[in-house]
């Protein structure tokens, strides 16, 4: 069997890998516990601390980002928290907050929007709560919150945790984990870093760490003390997925190479750039406005009568691979993950198709 060439899978998550990393997958196992993990461990960790702009450890787990979520809440939630809702996977995190057995308070706005600083200000003053969640780029609708003026905010509520899934925007747009005080930030290794499905990347602040402590409901597998010990210690908490670590580790130095992270953010925002330019261009819009746009996953409103499933058709017959909208979105939107290793060049074939597809 002949595999496609590189750079038309253009799914919002799981990203395309590049042969580079499907190689490195195939290296052969080695003790978890012995001195070569502890190397590769440790290889690891500072080029993990400038990816997350943090001078923390970053914790490695083998589960999906929902695992990290999940933490998230169990170490981090006393009894209430704030849940930001605009979309699908904000929905998630609050789902996950009532599942863990924790109060849960939600504030919504209507898919394509974001939640705004003011608007959060406001719902803490009036909801007694511990911890807010919320998603900075929202995978079901493209939307991008403005994370930092965010940020900023909690800094008016010390008691409060914030606790940040940034699956599609870390490691391609700005996230700057201890400048802007997230107390908890995690991402998978299926989106912008361009790896198989399979790990979850986090990073605690200390305030996390010490509401932690104080919860002794936090589950095992998922303990963010047992991860962050671990980490300390230059090991993994169980088996880890190794072949997934390797794949981690050859990822990072080809991260390196094209110039660090923030190299990656430049490349992310101009294929941004580039779809918001070509939408203007053909009338295609974009679900959410002007400024609040994710750099990883854009979500654009189909002409009245196009049907995204056969849009997607159409582009899948000649190799092409997009996602069709999320939820209540998914017949009236397509999705481009344009994320991870993808290129400008690659980017405009795909554009140019999808005008043919909806002529």
């Amino acid at each position: 069997m002949t595999a496609p060439s590189f750079g038309r899978f253009f799914l919002p998550g799981p990203t395309e890998v590049h042969p580079d990393i499907l190689a490195a997958v195939a290296r052969p196992m080695i003790p978890h516990r012995g001195k070569k993990m502890t190397e590769l461990l440790a290889g690891m960790a500072e080029p993990l601390q400038q990816l997350f702009r943090t001078r923390r450890r970053v914790l490695v787990g083998t589960c999906s980002a929902t695992g990290f979520m999940e933490m998230a809440v169990r170490s981090g939630v006393r009894q209430r928290a704030l849940s930001l809702v605009s979309g699908a996977f904000g929905e998630r995190f609050a789902a996950i907050v009532a599942a863990s057995g924790r109060d849960v308070v939600r504030l919504n706005v209507p898919p394509g929007q974001t939640i705004e600083p003011d608007m959060l200000d406001d719902a803490i003053s009036r909801s007694e709560v511990d911890a807010v969640t919320l998603v900075h780029s929202e995978t079901s609708t493209g939307a991008l919150a403005p994370l930092e003026a965010l940020a900023q905010v909690m800094r008016r509520h010390p008691e409060v945790l914030l606790l940040v899934d940034a699956v599609t925007s870390l490691a391609a747009s700005p996230v700057e984990t201890d400048a802007w005080g997230l107390d908890f930030v995690f991402t998978g290794s299926q989106k912008a870093l361009a790896l198989p499905p399979g790990l979850a990347l986090g990073v605690a602040s200390e305030r996390m760490l010490d509401r932690a402590k104080t919860i002794p409901e936090r589950g095992a597998y998922l303990d963010v003390l047992a991860f962050d010990q671990a980490a300390a210690e230059m090991q993994p908490t169980n088996t880890p997925a190794l072949s997934f670590y390797y794949a981690l580790d050859a990822q990072l130095k080809r991260i390196a190479a094209e110039g660090g992270v923030e190299a990656r953010w430049r490349r992310h925002d101009a294929m941004r750039r580039r779809v918001e330019a070509w939408s203007a261009e053909t009338g295609i819009a974009l679900l959410p406005r002007e400024g609040r746009r994710s750099w990883t996953v854009s979500c654009l409103k189909l002409p009245e009568g196009k049907s995204a499933k056969l849009v997607v058709g159409a582009l899948k017959e000649q190799g092409w691979t997009i996602g069709t909208g999320y939820g209540a979105l998914k017949d009236s939107t397509i999705r481009i993950g344009h994320m991870g290793d993808h290129t400008l060049a690659a980017l405009d074939e795909l554009l140019a198709l999808i005008v043919q597809a909806l002529d």
